[in-house]
């Protein structure tokens, strides 16, 4: 039996983001029975309690709130206690993943431990988190020393986008490297336009099938909403954009009215989070095109959501994004009329039926979980 260790997700069950998703349908696919999960969980009231869940030894910390450092206290944390886990419950050759750098400059004395007690240590480091735009220059700073560190300490660094398996091999030539990608689901929506929940969004927001340009993600500047918003607006196109994110109480919403005025423009609609599943990929299925400007990080959860459910896919044409959306996509640029004279070529057009089978046949080709939790599996059991 090999015991893996999950540290930095803030646990089971996935409320948040990639890392938790990825740690939910990493166990909930599992297809070995050789394998035993341990996975921290970030908690505001307990600490060191155990629940199981889909199988899964879930442990609680309850990481002190000391700002940003607030996750390297709760990955440190986590780790001592996994350790204290392995040496009372006398656990053979564990394996730590670690998602993310950000305990990175802290990490060595815990490699040391976990190679003293027989494990190995993985990690992912997320991306190139340091320059995420969120971040002071001196916050950014460390990042990028704690990406360092991890390397020099890590068994192996696994990538979920060969771009940043590339950059890690050229930054850090030392390191062992892995490229195993992220997952998606292509399971239909199974909603119809009769459907209440389906009507009433509709309803409320003044849209109709086919009728709206789509953008869905954290609400963060290095996504690109700004060039987004005032690339469409520049378009003649009598759609309109529907924005699906977290923005209320966001300063970053009042700083974007300011500088684009979309305020003034009926066609920009900021609806909110869509939690209901269901709802969220039908909205995707019957979106004209999604629009995607991540720039920063590894295979976005939300461009393989896309691929799996949306035929028209306008994408910034980075690397990270190159490398996944291939064929399938139409490519922007930051500059200037770049996106908007993307949207006037397409915005006329009805059957981009084409793109998507392309898409689709990519998902299933390099993205389902299956295929994602196989690999996982291997390298848990057989990496050495």
């Amino acid at each position: 039996m090999r015991h893996v260790f999950i540290i930095g997700s803030r646990g089971l069950p996935a409320k948040y983001g990639g890392f938790e998703t990825f740690v939910e349908e990493l166990v909930k696919n599992r297809q070995s029975q050789d394998l035993t999960y341990h996975v921290a969980c970030l908690s505001e009231t307990d600490h060191h309690k155990h629940f199981t869940y889909l199988n899964v030894d879930c442990f609680t910390i309850k990481a002190p709130k000391l700002g940003p450092a607030r996750v390297i206290a709760y990955d440190m944390m986590a780790i001592s206690y996994a350790l204290k886990l392995i040496k009372a419950q006398n656990i053979a050759a564990p394996i730590f993943y670690v998602l993310g750098n950000t305990i990175g400059a802290f990490m060595a004395p815990f490699a040391k431990k976990i190679k003293k007690a027989g494990g190995r240590f993985y990690i992912n480091p997320d991306g190139l988190e340091w320059r995420r735009s969120k971040w002071s220059r001196p916050v950014q700073s460390y990042l990028k020393y704690a990406e360092k560190c991890m390397t020099k300490t890590a068994d192996l660094v696994i990538s979920d986008n060969i771009g940043i398996e590339d950059y890690i091999k050229q930054t850090y030539p030392w390191s062992k490297t892995a490229f195993i990608a992220y997952g998606t689901d292509l399971t239909p929506s199974g909603l119809d336009e009769k459907a209440t929940k389906v009507q009433d969004f509709y309803e409320q927001w003044t849209l109709k099938s086919k009728g709206y340009y789509l953008i869905v993600g954290r609400f963060v500047p290095e996504n690109n909403y700004e060039t987004a918003i005032r690339e469409f607006m520049a378009s003649a196109s009598k759609r309109d954009l529907v924005i699906i994110c977290n923005h209320e109480g966001n300063a970053y919403f009042e700083e974007l009215q300011q500088k684009t005025g979309f305020n003034k423009d009926a066609r920009v609609k900021f609806v909110g989070t869509v939690y209901d599943r269901a709802l969220l990929t039908y909205i995707r299925e019957h979106a004209f095109a999604y629009i995607h400007g991540h720039e920063v990080g590894g295979t976005n959860p939300g461009l393989l959501e896309a691929l799996a459910h949306t035929d028209l896919n306008l994408v910034l044409g980075v690397d990270f994004n190159r490398s996944v959306a291939r064929d399938a996509a139409c490519y922007w640029t930051k500059d200037t009329g770049s996106l908007a004279h993307l949207i006037e070529q397409v915005d006329g057009q009805t059957d981009f039926s084409a793109y998507g089978q392309k898409a689709k046949d990519i998902i299933c080709s390099h993205y389902t979980w299956e295929k994602i939790v196989g690999e996982y599996e291997d390298l848990f059991l057989h990496e050495s």
